[in-house]
């Protein structure tokens, strides 16, 4: 039994390494310089636990038949591998083990998935290295301790956890608590802040861009392409020479490509280490956005400019002098009143019969859309339809129709993309619906009433100063939701509270260095749940980054790569899109050009006008290929060599959707017929042939008085979230239509809106003849209910 001794002495030293027995106590020494490299607590105290449910293992294979002589074995004897287990599960079951684990970072979830690790490695290995295979046969002797194994098995779980090696250094990447550092340029010169606060209608960007135009140079940074564009041949046109930037295209005041002094810009591309005289960050308010509120505040604290002119709501006031405050630069603030009034009705539309021209209406979704638009062109009036998908070219056109006192088209149908980037002559908003269908965190849908913010946003397009309209009016389109839209008017926006922020990519990158082995979607989990923010800040949601990061994961690329195309700006509920852009990573990976005649193969260009509603979506999906393809290529402008050729076909296409828009009420009537017989599906499962009649909240006026909604869903409070799936009340409100078609006003309503025809009714009178003579419905069916149950008491008895 002694002679496992002395050839240790002859062994490389190891940390830790106990010879003599006798507990746990001798341990505390090798777990000490252990823990100094541990980091599950910072150094200050003040860190937080790290979220360890995101720490993947890095698989470590047992060792195989050796080529080489079992060491151990050699010194010692061969293990006995049931004795080994035996007290393998012992030291597992030993508090001070486990306690001794902690305080090097394992915490009961770590400590338990190492122990397996290291136990199947073991178990499973022909053989170990010698120092453990001299320790574990000791053990089984009775000459050593189970204790002896913890630096062994603390070394096997940084191995398979190397997270835990290089704790504090992870926590020192992702300290966010001090972001105005990160642009030192912006830091080295002292800039003037003045923030331009007002309503929309307020002039407070007209303002801010004469500032712009007066200037040497400038930048203005706004929310959308539309934005960008419209500044840009606003400068141009002014005899200001200004370049346009976007993530897609890049076009030059100039014949010669030469920079021009002044860029307009998506928020996304403003460059951090130009400088300018005067910079203009529009729409301030969005740097709460969840999504993208990292791109204002990058150009709120990192744009190099003598004047920063911000504008926006005046929610956003306390929060943007606070962060300036941390610069220490001061702010002026500008506020701004609506140059024309706003009225809120005191009556709703209620029948599309009472439309006027330069009435507006919202709906939150594409196929309230396709559903007013039909009702209003079956009374004869022509409509033009604006809708968050479709290319910018056709929204402007389609501005273009609505806007032209020519154009017969006097009547507007849209989502919520006309709160900003568009100028509309809009007389009248008319709220199709307060609330507005979302999906949760679970992929389920919910409805949401729209916020204050998001109603004043819309609301105010009516009335548009220098327009043809003086004041603008607003109401909705069903008496009960006028009350809880006033309610929602009246109520105080919710000030700003907090900053996005985002990971860079060098921050990801020095992750990756101590992390080689995790995939880009888990360092950003543990980026994420490391980020250390103060009060001011909050890191972005992260969901669609990881969504392309997962589904590209199989494909070899280096890291910056990757993360390039995880940060592709797509909607993941476009399965053409993702497919496609999977596609071009995986020739991208290969080193193969993505060339004008691959894409034209993978899209089938030429395409044909859209003969439906179906086809017109898959055209808005190509346009966004498209779109995808032109924002590589400025990123990798070797693998993506055909953007020219691109961009044309692109246009050609812009043509096309404006062509099907134009016929949008041909497509749904296309759709429908090619539907099976009694289905009133267009698109999805959720197109609302009939009028769904939202969960309105009952709302008690000053005499008590409830609301009194034959279906009401649910009852709330401003603030509250409904979470009721759609598919309920539509389901709801089917059966309740289908009770009140024997009254026939809801078959003369249909018929009137142009949403059934005759033959359709003769066929469901038809079907409902047979179905009450059956007994399906009715006293028929109580009474075979009764003689069922007369018969099972018979059987009984």
């Amino acid at each position: 039994m002694r002679r496992c001794a002395w050839p240790l002495l002859r062994l490389p030293a190891r940390a830790g390494l106990v010879l003599r027995h006798g507990g746990a106590v001798r341990l505390r020494a090798a777990a000490a310089a252990s823990s100094s490299s541990s980091s599950s607590v910072g150094g200050d105290g003040s860190s937080r636990a790290p979220d360890t449910s995101l720490f993947v293992p890095v698989p470590l294979k047992p060792v195989g038949d050796a080529a080489e002589e079992d060491v151990g074995a050699e010194l010692t004897r061969p293990l006995d591998k049931g004795e080994v287990l035996k007290n393998l599960n012992k030291f597992y079951k030993r508090k001070e083990i486990q306690r001794l684990g902690a305080e090097n970072g394992l915490d009961a979830r770590l400590f338990h998935q190492a122990f397996i690790s290291f136990r199947k490695y073991i178990m499973e290995s022909s053989s170990v290295s010698a120092d453990l295979h001299i320790i574990l046969n000791d053990i089984c002797c009775g000459a050593g301790h189970v204790d002896d194994l913890f630096p062994f098995f603390l070394r096997h779980a940084k191995q398979i956890f190397p997270m835990l090696d290089c704790m504090d250094d992870l926590r020192k990447i992702s300290d966010l608590r001090l972001p105005p550092n990160w642009y030192p340029d912006a830091r080295a010169i002292q800039r003037k802040i003045i923030f331009h606060a007002g309503p929309t209608n307020s002039g407070k960007t007209y303002h801010a861009i004469q500032r712009f135009l007066s200037a040497k140079s400038g930048i203005y940074c706004g929310p959308l392409k539309l934005l960008a564009h419209e500044i840009f041949q606003k400068s141009n046109d002014a005899n200001v020479p200004c370049d346009l930037v976007t993530g897609e295209e890049r076009v030059y005041a100039s014949e010669d490509a030469r920079q021009a002094p002044h860029i307009a810009c998506t928020i996304e591309m403003c460059s951090t280490n130009t400088p300018y005289e005067v910079a203009v960050i529009d729409e301030i308010q969005m740097i709460r956005d969840p999504a993208r509120g990292w791109a204002w505040t990058r150009a709120l604290l990192g744009l190099c400019a003598e004047e920063i002119h911000v504008c926006g709501e005046a929610a956003a006031i306390d929060l943007v002098t606070e962060l300036m405050y941390t610069t220490g630069e001061e702010v002026e603030v500008r506020n701004y009143k609506r140059l024309t009034p706003l009225t809120v009705l005191d009556y709703a539309l209620e029948s599309l019969d009472n439309l006027r021209p330069g009435d507006c209406i919202v709906c939150f979704s594409k196929n309230d859309i396709y559903s007013v638009s039909r009702q209003i062109e079956a009374r004869g009036l022509e409509c033009a339809v604006i809708y968050g998908s479709l290319p910018p070219g056709t929204k402007l056109e389609q501005a273009k129709k609505f806007n032209d006192p020519d154009d017969p088209c006097k009547i507007l149908v849209a989502t919520d993309a006309i709160g900003m980037g568009l100028n509309l002559c809009i007389k009248r908003i008319i709220f199709n619906s307060i609330v507005k269908p979302t999906m949760n965190e679970k992929g389920e849908k919910e409805i949401d009433s729209i916020t204050t913010s998001q109603a004043l946003q819309i609301a105010g397009r009516a009335g548009r100063y220098g327009s043809s309209f003086k004041q603008g009016e607003v109401t909705t389109m069903h008496r009960d939701d006028l009350v809880q839209l006033k309610e929602i008017l009246s109520e105080p926006v919710r000030p700003v509270k907090a900053a996005g922020l985002h990971p860079t990519p060098e921050q990801i990158e020095m992750f990756a260095y101590h992390l080689p082995d995790a995939t880009l979607s888990n360092l950003i989990d543990i980026f994420v749940s490391l980020s250390q923010v103060d009060g001011l800040y909050f890191v972005c949601n992260i969901d669609d980054f990881k969504f392309l990061a997962d589904m590209i994961q199989h494909i070899p690329l280096n890291l910056r790569s990757r993360y390039v195309f995880c940060t592709a700006p797509l909607n993941r509920k476009e399965p053409f899109v993702c497919t496609t852009l999977l596609k071009f990573a995986r020739q991208f990976s290969r080193n193969e050009p993505l060339t004008f005649d691959w894409l034209c193969r993978h899209t089938k260009w030429p395409l044909a006008a859209p003969k439906n509603i179906k086809e017109l979506v898959h055209l808005e999906a190509v346009h966004d290929v498209f779109d995808l393809y032109l924002w590589l290529s400025y990123r990798f402008m070797d693998m993506f060599p055909d953007a020219v050729l691109v961009r044309d076909i692109q246009k050609k296409l812009d043509d096309i959707i404006q062509v099907g828009v134009c016929n949008i009420t041909k497509l749904i009537r296309a759709s429908q017929s090619a539907a099976a017989p009694g289905t009133a599906e267009v698109v999805s499962e959720d197109f609302p042939l009939l009028r769904t009649k939202r969960d309105t909240r009952a709302v008690s006026d000053r005499h008590g008085a409830k609301s009194t909604e034959a279906l009401s869903i649910a009852v709330e409070v401003p603030g509250e979230r409904r979470a009721k799936n759609l598919k309920a009340y539509r389901s709801a409100t089917r059966q309740e239509d289908l009770k009140s078609h024997g009254r026939g006003s809801l078959a003369n309503r249909l018929l009137r809106e142009g949403l059934l025809t005759q033959e359709m009714l003769r066929q469901l009178e038809s079907e409902w003849q047979d179905q009450h003579r059956s007994g399906r419905y009715g006293l028929g069916s109580k009474r075979d209910d009764q003689n069922s149950s007369k018969e099972m008491g018979k059987k009984k008895k």
